[in-house]
This record gives structure tokens, sequence and C-alpha cells, in this order.
């Protein structure tokens, strides 16, 4: 999300960097631009005249003309501006501190990923708040609507309602209600039936559901693949529902992302999660400072770092720790990395989130670093017999042909794996040496490790991660060197 308003605006600081001093026509010049791009990514006018507006204002004075270094002033005047449009410090957070159970109505159009997200957001509740989570169908419209919602509660280990035939809406309601309280359960999650459009029979009928359960939160769900006409949907629905918060869903095929930057100041109205994906794990809180640094290309490695340790499983953490401490990493240590890096989003996610990252894209695209050469690397790893795999210097000409033909690629294709893999081992022998000072400093620098490392503390001091501070770190990348940040530590859950 983001990518082409995070390139343009890039490449308009990325200018006004390489003048030094700056005169007041670079600034209007440079806020033209922002402007320009700002409505190239769909968002609303009104929206983009405001934001220009008040950030001329801002960097047109003296203080910015004359500062040390106006470049960065103007960075953050614009960063501020977007921090400010996308809702500021405005709590995103649900309201679940009610006496039991705390009701989350799910509204919005047919489409645009409502049962899926209440799948998600019963799954987060249930592993991040640790509460009993029940979620209840009441669309008695679409097909298999119910039975959906059913599959999606087994997948994410959270209690759904019993479908009874024949009920309508608002008896699901009471029904969903009265079980939910006899079920001792802290929130129930009321999933509405949608239309293709706004129609004056839908929304009587969500409107009837609320006045039923009387919701805590009522969260419209809205496809920022549709951009404008998702914030003309949140308006039309909040004119006639107490909306309490925005899910945006499908944000990872929305390059543009005026959606999320028009609907806040719109509506009012705070934009709660973002969707990205369609397994139950692929929800993330809205936070607007890391929405704002993704886009002006700072990344979010909080994010990063918070997903990670969702994903590592701890007793495997702790045995590859004291593996690399030995210096002893071979080609499944090397594939259970992999392995991680699909987890944690592929190569788009993860470089999406990392600081930097835009002014990196050509070289990264000219060293044919995709997540289809990471398959591929898995392929050819799964091709090998168990000690090939863990004693790689055994690999004979008439092997590799032999795992090539059985893993579909090239011989040279297997001799690069083995150049990367031969250059990451090096480097944890490296640190391994002198009783294994060199891998407890990378511990040190990374806080004590994530869950599972070394030393079991708190989080990383992120300024001196592999990757961030110094070159890549990541398996694969023309640097070859460590390992994904503060990832070397084992294999994910399964």
């Amino acid at each position: 999300m983001f990518e082409s308003l995070g390139d343009r605006l890039t490449g308009v600081f990325d200018r006004l960097t390489g003048r030094g001093v700056l005169s007041a026509s670079d600034v209007e010049e440079a806020l033209r631009e922002v402007r320009v791009a700002l409505l190239e990514a769909d968002v609303a006018l009104p929206v983009v005249r405001e934001f220009i507006d008040k950030a001329k204002e801002a960097a047109t004075g003296e203080a910015v003309i004359r500062a040390v270094k106006p470049s960065e002033q103007v960075v953050k005047i614009v960063y501020d501006g977007l921090v400010d449009m996308l809702g500021g410090d405005q709590p995103t957070g649900l309201e679940l501190g009610v006496t039991p159970p705390a009701v989350i109505l799910m509204a919005g159009l047919q489409g645009s990923g409502k049962t899926t997200t209440s799948a998600k957001l019963a799954a987060r509740i249930t592993r991040s708040d640790r509460k009993r989570v029940l979620m209840a169908s009441l669309d008695t419209r679409r097909p298999a609507a119910m039975e959906q919602l059913a599959a999606l509660g087994q997948q994410a280990q959270v209690d759904t309602l019993p479908i009874i035939a024949g009920q309508s809406a608002t008896d699901i309601a009471r029904r969903a209600l009265s079980a939910a309280k006899l079920g001792g359960f802290d929130v129930l999650i009321l999933d509405t039936a949608g239309r293709t459009t706004l129609d004056e029979a839908m929304m009587a009928e969500v409107a009837d559901i609320a006045r039923i359960a009387i919701p805590n939160e009522i969260l419209l769900v809205a496809d920022a693949l549709t951009g404008q006409d998702a914030v003309r949907t949140a308006k039309a629905f909040h004119e006639r529902l107490p909306l309490t918060g925005l899910v945006l869903t499908r944000t990872d095929g929305d390059a543009r992302g005026g959606a999320a930057l028009s609907m806040r100041a719109v509506t009012g109205l705070p934009i709660k999660f973002l969707g990205a994906g369609e397994k139950v794990d692929a929800l993330e809180v809205f936070d607007a400072r890391r929405v704002a640094g993704r886009i002006l290309g700072q990344g979010d490695v909080v994010a990063l770092v918070e997903r990670a340790a969702q994903d590592i499983d701890q007793a495997q953490a702790e045995k590859m720790a004291k593996r690399l401490a030995k210096g002893q990493f071979d080609l499944e240590d090397f594939a259970a990395q992999l392995q991680q890096m699909r987890k944690l989003g592929g190569m788009s996610g993860i470089m999406g989130m990392l600081p930097g990252v835009q002014k990196v894209k050509k070289q990264l695209a000219e060293s044919s670093v995709t997540d289809t050469m990471f398959n591929r690397q898995e392929a050819i790893i799964s091709s090998m017999t168990k000690v090939e795999r863990r004693k790689p210097d055994i690999l004979n000409a008439s092997r590799k042909r032999r795992i090539a033909a059985g893993s579909g690629s090239q011989v040279q294709d297997i001799n690069r794996l083995l150049k990367q893999h031969r250059q990451m081992a090096d480097a944890f022998k490296a640190m391994s040496k002198n009783g294994g000072k060199g891998f407890a400093q990378m511990a040190k620098m990374m806080g004590g490790g994530m869950p599972g490392g070394p030393g079991g503390g708190g989080g990383p001091d992120l300024s001196k991660l592999p990757g961030l501070g110094g070159g890549s770190g990541l398996p694969g990348l023309p640097s070859g060197g460590g390992g994904f940040p503060g990832l070397p530590f084992g294999k994910p859950k399964s």
C-alpha cells in the first residue's frame, strides 16, 4: 500500500536534499509536486487542498528557510501533515472493557471482506487480548455465508453460533446475544449481510440489528481498492449508523492508498485496522505515525518485529541459537530462514517495512532478488537428501545434476545458492569465535534477542540490527551477511 505515493514523495524530497539551502520558490515547487502526488494517489480533492494549505503555511516561514537542514524541516512538515490527515494520535483500539459480552457489529457492502475480517478480528482478540470470542453470521441472503464463517472459525480456532435454517437476521442476533451471555463469552462479533450497492432495505436491517444488540463497536469494512467509492460508502453508512471505526481491506493490492488518506478526513472516523491477505493473521492495528513513516520511506520496523515475534517458535529458536553459537549453519537452517521470510510476507512484505528501501529498489530489481527466487531455492534444498543438506561440501557435479533435475532448476542456480549459504555460514562462524563473544555481542545489540533468542530479554535495539544500520542481512541478497535482522534463531511455527 502507498507504493506509488511513497515513490513520488521520496523523489521530491531527494531533489530538495540535493539543493542544500532552500528558497521560497523551492518549497513552493516541492509542495506543488506533493499536491500532484496526492491527487494521483486518489486522495479526495478537498482533503488535498486542506493538507497543502496547512503545509504551505508551515513550510514558507523563516524558520524553515533559515534552518540548518531546511529539506528535513519540509519532510517533517509533510510527515506531520500526513499523520494529522490519518488521524494523528486518535485512539484506534476496540472498546472491550465493558460488562461481557462486548458486542462488535460488522457492516459494509457485499464483497468488501466482512466475513474474512470478522474471523481475523476474532483471532486477533483471542490471541492478543486473551478473550473468549463468539462469532455469528447474520447474513441470510448470500449463499453459504454462514458456512463460510463457520469454516473460518474452525481455521481461527474461534467458536461460531450454530446454524439454524429459516431464522431472520434479527432472530439470529437475539439468539447470539443469549448464547454469548450463557456461554460466558467476552466478545460477540456479528457479521451482517451486505449488498452490491447501498439500499434502504439493507440499511433498515442493519439498523434493526444495532437496536437489538446495542453494540459497543460498529465497524465499517471497506475495500481499499474501490478508492473514493469506499469513502462515499463510509459517509453514507455513517449517516444511518453510529459507526465507531473503519477497517480497510485488500490494502496489499492498493498501491495508491487514497482511500486510507481520505477516509478519516472525510468521515472523522478512526481507521482501526488494515487487512492485507486472506490468512486469519493478516490484520494489523492502524497507527497513523507508522503509516506516515511507511509513505515517506521510513519503513515500519515495529510492525515487522511484532509480526516476527508472533511466528517464532521458542523451542526451535533456542535450538537454532545454540547451533549458531557453535558456528553451525547448514542448508536446513538456510531453508528455515527462507520459510520464516515467507511467513513474514515474503520479500515484498518485508521490504515494505524496512527503512530506506525506496532508494534501493532499483538495485534489488537488478539483483533479481524476488519471492520466486526464494521459492526456487527452497525447491533446490528440498530436492537434496538429508545428508546433502547437512554436509553441502559433498555436492559434486553428478549430485548437482540430480538435484537440478528434481527441482526444475539449473546447476548454476545450485552453485549460486551454495555460495550464498557459504557466506552466511562463514559470518556465523566468525561470530562464534572467542568463546561465542561475537554471537553474544550480536544478541546484546538486539536487547537480548527475539523471543527464544539468547538472553531472552526485551526488545531489540533496531538501529543496530543488520540490514537496518548496515548491509541488507537478508538471505539471498548480494551482501550475504547474517540472515534476516533478528531472525537467525529458528524455524517458524508450522
